[in-house]
């Protein structure tokens, strides 16, 4: 199975890419964890609503054409579904018996396109907390790994 985390957004701080390469890394062949970055779109200087609406529109339909007609799509947003790790293990191993790739969506400072809301199957939301759109990309890669190991027995988790 391919797990992809389509983000909006692009040139992340080393620490970040060095945190999200280190999970992914250990993730089982049978599991590949890829990262594909969406341009966030042009919000003009004083981020005017109409801009900004029309940024999160472009950054949705960028989303929506990279993804491929039989991925699983979740959307990460905060009124979603919260998961524990144990919660999270089981949409693994359901996600692995449906045979799908599944597309994870982050959304860029203004949040997902509606559109992108409407395809997603389901809808996570990692914590009730803001989090800076970087520091998401390792705690997911993270996230996937420990329930990766609950799955495996792998004593990580403990």
């Amino acid at each position: 199975m391919k797990i992809r985390i389509l983000a909006a957004g692009g040139r992340m701080p080393a620490w970040v890419q060095e945190g999200y390469n280190e999970y992914a890394k250990r993730l089982p062949r049978e599991i590949s964890l890829e990262m594909v970055e969406i341009p966030l779109g042009q919000r003009g200087q004083k981020n005017a609503p109409a801009l900004v609406e029309k940024a999160r529109q472009k950054e949705g339909e960028a989303m929506l054409a990279a993804l491929h007609p039989r991925d699983h799509v979740v959307a990460l947003d905060v009124k979603g579904k919260p998961w524990s790790t144990e919660q999270l293990s089981q949409q693994l191993e359901g996600w692995q018996m449906q045979g799908d790739n599944v597309a994870l969506l982050i959304g860029g400072p203004d949040g997902l396109a509606p559109d992108c809301l409407a395809k997603a199957r389901q809808r996570w939301s990692l914590s009730p907390l803001t989090l800076p759109h970087p520091l998401v990309r390792v705690v997911l890669a993270e996230q996937l790994y420990r329930a990766w190991t609950l799955l495996a027995g792998h004593p990580y988790h403990k």
